[in-house]
């Protein structure tokens, strides 16, 4: 029924004005942008911070990884909470403790104020990005539905790639870089917070909302296999990126020498950047296909960042960053295509939580207890054993694939023949 008809029925019922679907979908996606800005860059900030207070290096990598904390607490309880009680509410609360991380950073005296923060900004995107990634599509046009899902891919990594790199040349330019960089990212999530105000609705409201605070982690005997075998480079990627975010910044001065704020910010944007590109690129290839080519691509990647760190070249340390990042994207996007048609609808969440601990789990312990060793390793060595782990990970899962591949083409092998005959009956 037209507004106009609806409100001279029933003149106590005010329609809400919104914002247009093409600026609704624009604003949600940089607010959704917004939320990983923040998170790639406290990547080379991690560096200034200590370089301010003189804090251990575990505590380095610890203020790095507790984002994982943050992010799997929020993602398990309320990442499905959206599809009970709305898109907006849910977005809008995240987004306002986003802003109050954003605060934190902001006013922060000490690393104890870092690593509170990095719990908040991790609660904030484990709440919103399940529910973020949902809204992209729902607001994108009906034939156009690619569209929201390629925004919600690169809002995600684009946004820690952008954020580290920003940060890096802010940090390197300006003499009060922390101020300017959550100044303007308050900013940036206040205008998102206004804008998913103003946004339509994407989904009705439905019954259950509070069940669904229940974390779900199932594994459905149809996906078991594919799983297995894809865990263990899900996990070696995810270590990568812990290690090109949480230690390999503060490598370019211990390891390298080198005193570059922006080769900082480089150094954690060339990994997601590369995801980011490759992931969007692999869309269209055999998930297979595209499974192997990660994994091998994460293994050279792995062998790069160790030959660059015991050359001391910080380029070729880089380019395996690079080749690290391909693996990431092609690899993790291929296990989510591999696994998800395998589970039934209402099975998926159960499956994605599963998916979640594994990669966030990769992504915080290991780098944390890396930052433990380097004091009494050494952080070459520390690294050395940290990717060589990550290349064992990748081989099982390489063999895995293999066997997989293997019984896929014992199987059709041997429904050949019946077909054959099947069809001369």
């Amino acid at each position: 029924m037209p507004s106009a008809h609806a409100s001279t029925d029933m003149p106590a019922i005010r329609r809400r004005r919104t914002l247009p679907a093409g600026v609704a979908l624009s604003g949600a996606a940089i607010a959704f942008t917004s939320l990983y800005l923040a998170a790639g860059a406290l990547t080379p900030l991690l560096v200034v911070y200590r370089q301010q207070w003189s804090f251990a290096p575990a505590l380095l990598t610890l203020a790095f990884a507790v984002y994982a904390v943050g992010f799997l607490a929020a993602v398990l309880t309320v990442g499905s909470l959206s599809d009970h009680v709305g898109r907006r509410p849910v977005l809008m609360a995240a987004l306002i403790v986003q802003l109050a991380s954003n605060v934190m950073f902001l006013v922060a005296s000490d690393v104890e104020w870092v690593i509170a923060g990095r719990i908040v900004q991790g609660v904030a995107s484990g709440a919103a990005t399940t529910a973020f990634t949902a809204a992209l599509v729902e607001l994108a046009p009906p034939n156009r539905k690619r569209l929201g899902t390629i925004l919600g891919s690169v809002s995600l990594t684009g946004g820690l790639a952008v954020g580290s790199l920003l940060a890096g040349l802010a940090i390197q330019l300006t003499t009060s870089a922390n101020s300017i960089i959550f100044s303007v990212l308050s900013a940036l999530t206040v205008v998102g917070i206004v804008v998913i105000a103003l946004s339509p609705e994407s989904v009705a409201t439905a019954s259950g909302a509070l069940r669904s605070l229940v974390p779900r982690v199932a594994i459905p005997p149809a996906t078991r296999r594919e799983l297995a075998a894809a865990a263990p480079v899900i996990a070696a990627v995810w270590m990568l990126a812990g290690l090109s975010g949480g230690l390999a910044p503060s490598m370019v001065h211990s390891v390298f020498h080198l005193d570059s704020d922006l080769l900082n910010g480089v150094a954690g944007f060339i990994a997601p950047a590369t995801s980011a590109v490759v992931g969007l690129t692999f869309a269209r290839v055999d998930p297979r296909r595209a499974m192997t080519i990660g994994i091998y691509a994460s293994i050279v990647g792995a062998i790069g960042i160790i030959s660059g760190v015991l050359a001391g070249i910080l380029a070729i340390m880089m380019v395996g960053q690079a080749i690290a990042g391909v693996g990431f994207g092609a690899s993790f996007t291929a296990s989510l295509r591999l696994i998800f048609p395998l589970a039934e609808a209402n099975q998926r969440a159960g499956v994605v939580a599963v998916i979640y601990i594994v990669s966030y789990s990769a992504f915080g312990v290991p780098i944390v207890i890396a930052g433990e060793l380097t004091g009494p390793l050494g952080v070459v060595p520390t690294v050395f054993w940290y990717t060589a782990l990550t290349v064992l990970l990748a081989l099982v899962s390489l063999g895995a694939q293999l066997l997989l591949k293997r019984n896929a083409s014992g199987v059709a092998g041997f429904a050949r023949p019946s077909d054959s005959v099947a069809g001369h009956s």
